[in-house]
């Protein structure tokens, strides 16, 4: 069966560029379709996505939100994009399921069934905080 390509935001996609040697994360990456960020569909889950989502293998529905690792706390629902659940769930649609292996050896089908939000990450706020002051700044030299 061959898997269905992702969409992924030319932003999401370049940082994880930086995690391409984790073997789940890199043959995501490399079925990805890349898109500027103001294009990726919003029910798209995307980095700091909130999504709900459906174990098929176990009826289980789970809310999370995608991290980047040094982010990921599971004590409010954040996860990794390392993790299992969130290489799998990354660049999926609403309604979209796919089977993936998990470290015990079994494969399980996840479906996502909501996309929130998006979730703004702390150093993004920063970063546009920053680039808003850097441009008026240089507006006063104009």
């Amino acid at each position: 069966m061959e898997l269905e390509k992702l969409i992924l935001s030319e932003q999401d996609y370049t940082r994880l560029s930086m995690f391409a040697n984790d073997e789940l994360l890199g043959d995501e990456l490399s079925r990805a379709i890349v898109m500027p960020a103001d294009q990726v569909p919003t029910n798209v889950v995307r980095m700091h996505s909130r999504v709900i989502y459906l174990d098929e293998s176990n009826g289980a529905t789970r809310e999370v939100e995608l991290s980047f690792p040094e982010d990921a706390d599971i004590k409010y629902g954040k996860i990794s994009v390392l993790s299992p659940v969130g290489a799998a769930l990354l660049g999926l649609r609403e309604g979209q399921s796919i089977d993936w292996p998990f470290p015990n050896g079994q494969s399980r089908r996840l479906k996502v069934v909501t996309v929130m939000q998006q979730v703004a990450s702390p150093s993004l706020a920063k970063t546009r905080q920053n680039l808003t002051k850097l441009s008026r700044e240089q507006d006063a030299f104009v």
